[in-house]
């Protein structure tokens, strides 16, 4: 049996989006925004968005705290954020400023420091070839804050590194 192409002109019903977003769901968390835009691409009437998304959340396949905590903790550990990338992706994900604050206290503050401090490091050693010092220690600045670290929080290291 072959599938046809889910095509704009082709509309599923409720039932069937539902049935197709419960499996999206349930294979990884996601948050409204990533469902709306599912729906959207599965071309559901945007009049029967609410009701599959509130079919959604009553059956536990959607929960927003669930997802930033995910989202977060997955993030750091996976590939060493920092807190301003993961906030800010989570922002342009539209989750709440609650939900966000959740997913942040995920991160276990020494582990982080020491993520940064490895990371800092990492970026000083790969930069041995580079002979002044100040110039090491803006690509190691703008490396960390590319990766979403605090400045007042690896500025002193960078004072102290050799």
């Amino acid at each position: 049996m072959t599938m046809k192409p889910e095509t704009p002109n082709t509309r599923l019903s409720a039932e069937q989006a539902l049935k197709k977003l419960q499996h999206y769901c349930a294979y990884s968390e996601r948050c409204h925004s990533d469902v709306v835009n599912k729906l959207y691409e599965l071309g559901v009437w945007k009049k029967e968005h609410d009701g599959i998304i509130a079919a959604l959340i009553e059956e536990h396949y959607l929960n927003e705290e669930r997802f930033a905590k995910a989202f977060a903790g997955g993030h750091f550990r996976q590939k060493k954020w920092g807190r301003n990338k993961i906030r800010t992706a989570l922002q342009q994900k539209q989750v709440s400023p609650y939900c966000i604050k959740s997913g942040m206290k995920e991160i276990d503050e020494e582990l982080y420091e020491q993520t940064l401090s490895g990371l800092l490091h990492q970026k000083w050693q790969s930069l041995k070839g580079e002979r002044n010092r100040f110039v090491k220690m803006k690509k190691t600045a703008a490396f960390l804050i590319q990766r979403g670290y605090e400045p007042e929080l690896f500025q002193p290291l960078l004072q102290v590194i050799k």
